[in-house]
């Protein structure tokens, strides 16, 4: 179950950092100075890199777009712990250098 609550949290937290990433600001820090704030409605408006309440700013999730975030990653979640694997392609090793074609004897060489 703590599988499947981390990977919850995980798939929560995730659209904060890259946000603030994609602003040129470490996502860490912004993740942390959100989970730690007391105040209500309290996140990160990377268009202005400011804290604000985001709902008097205006900044809101539909909720129909993070219910179905939630969703997605909770089945992820029971998938994995119901299956207690992942399948995963192996990456091909690169093919060998093919070899060179027709040199003619330079050099003296015959």
């Amino acid at each position: 179950e703590r599988t499947g609550v981390r990977a919850v949290i995980k798939a929560l937290e995730e659209p904060v950092k890259q946000i603030a990433a994609n602003a040129g600001i470490d996502g860490s820090i912004v993740l942390e100075k959100i989970k730690t704030a007391k105040k209500a409605n309290f996140g990160f408006d990377a268009l202005n890199e400011v804290y604000v309440d985001m709902v008097k700013t205006g900044i809101v999730d539909p909720a129909k777009v993070t219910r179905s975030a939630l969703q997605n990653a909770a089945s992820i979640a029971s998938m994995v712990l119901t299956t207690e694997a992942l399948v995963a392609d192996k990456p091909e090793p690169p093919a060998p250098a093919p070899a060179g074609g027709g040199m003619d004897g330079g050099m003296g060489m015959y």
